[in-house]
């Protein structure tokens, strides 16, 4: 706990995960803290909509993987995720569709051995082995290497972390390193489709990041009933009680800075005096607020880093049920390298895409009117794409029609009575997201811990940034992770 003497007035700016969980560590430690969010309520990309017919909409994240990892987070609170809502285990995690078979990958650990085994003789011992390797590398990996500042690359000097470096496999490229355990197509499929969430081709991910698969599939992938925003509401709830205070409809205009700190932020044309500024907002645009000679990173760093996809998103309300579809539905009936090169390499519109379909009516009736389904599709793209309402509807039309013969259902688009796309430009609109991105960095090994923008400002001393442009990376968990150990540096910075 923070002495009067050293306690700070620290603004955060942006209220999505890694907001939410620096507010809430930085007011732990006894700092006055105002979060400030230019939204009407918390969430940043997580944030939840409902419509006058009477669906709810999570607006971003939907797989509750790595459970422990934001139980972590509610434990350091001497509090509990339960305390806040009620998680269920999803069985199937989700359906994977291929052009000619369709499978399934159920809850339990045991089951999906089998039915790999089932599918590639002597594939269950191979999964066994991944597994215990990627279980290795999660608890290593969770617990130890993406807990750091990343200033330098001293700080894995651990004993720990250095002998664990050739089984944490950070030299290998994700697609070998599953090439090696398995050879069925569907297989390496099932394998790769995780790392996605990392944004970058399984060719270019370390295989370090095959701890998602033991994340995901080994513990789990659960469900918060009443939609994903329940964890943004539980956060803000948890940082509330530490004292954090939240300012909604407030854009930060500018960071003031004098003496090479920061002095106050202007919001609405008045100026806040602060010690310390957090950014939880989008990094590049953060730097735009304060002046060129004192920004980590020019135009030209930027335009040269690998980002991972933005996307399309749609959030449909349709009359009727649709028999068959999972909560979660993965469509893979086109080649994945074909897609993953219109995102990195061509930058255009994918003639043959894949797509992800969520459905959380499936499992909760309050997501939805009685007798009607809450649908989510989602469908990667390159970042800085040009978007308009022609072709958002054109690639409607082609999931809506791939539902439909994947479920037998027919004509999902006269039963559509709520439909809001979502797209590139929105990103850009709504998150100030550079080139439109929605997940952050690619997880490449060239912008992997200490590869990635710096937490802290050269040369203002008390700016910080945290979320998904800096360490540990993008997703739910490491975005928590994010928070907690920007916090913490923080805490560290004495007032002058």
């Amino acid at each position: 706990m923070n002495t009067e003497k050293s306690r700070k007035k620290i603004a955060v700016i942006g209220s999505g995960f890694s907001g939410l969980s620096a507010a809430a560590y930085a007011a732990k430690a006894g700092n006055e803290v105002h979060v400030f969010e230019k939204h009407n309520q918390p969430g940043g990309r997580a944030r939840q909509f409902r419509t006058p017919e009477g669906y709810v909409f999570d607006m971003g994240p939907s797989w509750y993987w790595m459970p422990d990892i934001i139980d972590g987070f509610f434990n350091d609170f001497e509090m509990n995720a339960d305390d806040f809502f009620q998680l269920v285990s999803l069985d199937p995690q989700f359906e994977m569709v291929f052009s000619e078979e369709k499978i399934c990958i159920p809850r339990k650990n045991s089951e999906i051995r089998e039915l790999f085994e089932k599918i590639e003789n002597g594939a269950g011992g191979q999964y066994d082995k991944f597994m215990k390797s990627a279980k290795y590398k999660y608890e290593v990996g969770m617990q130890d290497f993406v807990t750091k500042p990343c200033y330098s690359w001293l700080e894995f000097a651990s004993l720990k972390i250095a002998g664990s470096a050739l089984k944490l496999d950070l030299l290998s490229n994700f697609r070998k390193y599953v090439s090696g355990y398995f050879s069925d197509p569907k297989l390496r499929s099932l394998m790769e489709f995780p790392v996605i969430f990392l944004g970058a081709s399984p060719q270019n991910i370390p295989a370090l990041y095959s701890l998602m698969n033991y994340g995901g599939y080994v513990l789990g992938t659960k469900y918060p009933m009443g939609g994903f925003y329940q964890l943004v509401l539980a956060m803000q709830q948890v940082a509330e009680k530490q004292g954090a205070v939240f300012h909604f409809n407030h854009e930060v205009q500018k960071i003031n800075t004098a003496n090479d700190k920061v002095i106050s932020v202007s919001i609405d044309d008045k100026d806040y005096e602060f010690d310390a500024v957090i950014a939880s907002s989008d990094y590049h645009h953060t730097e735009t607020l304060i002046p060129k000679s004192l920004r980590n990173y020019n135009s030209t760093y930027w335009k040269e880093k690998t980002f991972a996809p933005s996307c399309l998103i749609y959030y449909l309300g349709i009359k009727g049920k649709i028999p068959g579809l999972k909560h979660h539905t993965l469509f893979f009936e086109n080649e994945l390298d074909d897609h993953i090169d219109c995102i990195y390499k061509n930058k255009k519109w994918p003639a043959k895409p894949l797509f992800y379909s969520c459905c959380p009516s499936k499992t909760d009736p309050e997501v939805a009117p009685q007798g009607c389904e809450n649908l989510f599709l989602l469908l990667p793209l390159a970042p800085g794409i040009y978007d308009d309402e022609s072709t958002r509807e054109k690639y409607l039309l082609e999931m809506l029609e791939r539902i439909e013969k994947h479920t037998g259902t027919e004509d999902l688009l006269s039963r559509i009575e709520y439909k809001k796309s979502y797209c590139v430009s929105d990103f850009i609109s709504d998150y100030n997201a550079y080139q439109g991105n929605a997940y952050g960095l690619s997880n490449t090994l060239s912008q992997t811990a200490v590869l990635k923008p710096k937490i802290r400002n050269r040369k203002i001393r008390n700016l910080f940034y945290t979320g998904q442009l800096t360490v540990p990376g993008p997703g739910v968990p490491p975005s928590v992770i994010s928070g907690k150990i920007v916090a913490a540096e923080v805490n560290k910075l004495k007032i002058k």
